[in-house]
């Protein structure tokens, strides 16, 4: 029972689909996304020309929203509008593109038309691309018309899953015309593609290494002489330094004691002085009194 409802739900949201892809045919449209919210179901509408989408005052949303909620019976659409990033690398903006220029100067500038789709498509920075146009072009008979550029798988798991292909249909003069666009996204992992880790890269940084420690051994031995050599000269100069200490050191005392000794000397000397005035004075008071009788005598 629920893989039926999944089964039911699924077809509902291809019909939505396909019922906007008529409806916005020749305006730049892209695809839909259908999203279920709590508030309602959300549609997100991919185009490279929102301004045509929404219309004046936004009278094209409103008359989707009032289509949805009557042909599908949905309770709350919420439609927005999305813009594509790089529009030549969307299939269904390529295809649509084609179809438009066709039925507009018919199928006498096919070539030029596909040539130039298949250079903006690799500009863009696509691997690879093909386009196939298939009808009465140019003349009475059918025929296919392959235009290719680029790298583009045929066969095998990336041309299943990651190739990119979208068939559409022109209406012209001289019959229907079939257009087939596949496209190799840039971003396609190819198993043939090898890249290197950064981890190899590391071990072989590691296996140098050791090699330049052998290599730098003498020169490490040379610094360490060097270091050496500036210690003992750093030595030098800090005795060199330090014998002028000593001699300042030494010089104030000898200049102390010089003037210890020279005091000492003047008192000796005042000493002498003193006792040779003490040993004259009675001699000269010796004389003086001999010279009083001298002179009294006579």
């Amino acid at each position: 029972m629920i893989e039926k409802q999944f089964l039911v739900q699924k077809l509902k949201e291809h019909q939505i689909q396909k019922f906007i892809s008529s409806r916005l045919a020749k305006t730049g449209y892209s695809h839909t996304e259908i999203k279920r919210t709590p508030l309602g179901e959300k549609v997100i509408i991919y185009t490279t020309r929102p301004g045509i989408v929404v219309g004046g005052r936004g009278e094209n949303i409103q008359n989707l929203t009032n289509t949805l909620k009557k042909k599908f019976k949905m309770e709350n659409p919420q439609i927005e509008i999305g813009e594509i990033g790089s529009p030549m690398l969307d299939i269904n903006f390529v295809c649509d593109k084609i179809v438009s220029t066709l039925e507009r100067f018919g199928s006498k500038r096919f070539k030029s038309i596909g040539y130039r789709t298949l250079q903006d498509i690799i500009d863009s920075g696509a691997m690879g691309a093909e386009i196939l146009i298939s009808g009465k072009v140019p003349g009475s008979r059918a025929r296919t018309w392959r235009f290719s550029a680029g790298y583009l798988k045929k066969s095998g798991d990336i041309s299943e899953n990651y190739v990119a292909r979208t068939y559409s249909k022109a209406q012209l003069k001289s019959g229907i015309v079939g257009i087939k666009v596949s496209i190799m996204l840039p971003d396609t992992p190819m198993p043939d593609k090898i890249t290197f880790r950064e981890e190899e890269k590391k071990s072989v940084e590691v296996s140098k290494e050791p090699m330049e420690k052998v290599e730098e051994q003498p020169s490490l031995k040379k610094n360490v002489g060097e270091e050496r050599a500036k210690e003992d000269v750093k030595e030098e100069k800090v005795v060199s330094k330090e014998k002028p200490k000593e001699i300042v050191k030494k010089e104030p005392v000898k200049e102390v004691q010089k003037i210890e000794t020279e005091k000492e000397e003047k008192k000796v000397a005042s000493k002498e002085k003193v006792t040779e005035e003490k040993t004259k004075e009675p001699l000269k008071k010796e004389i003086t009194k001999r010279s009083k009788e001298k002179i009294k005598k006579e």
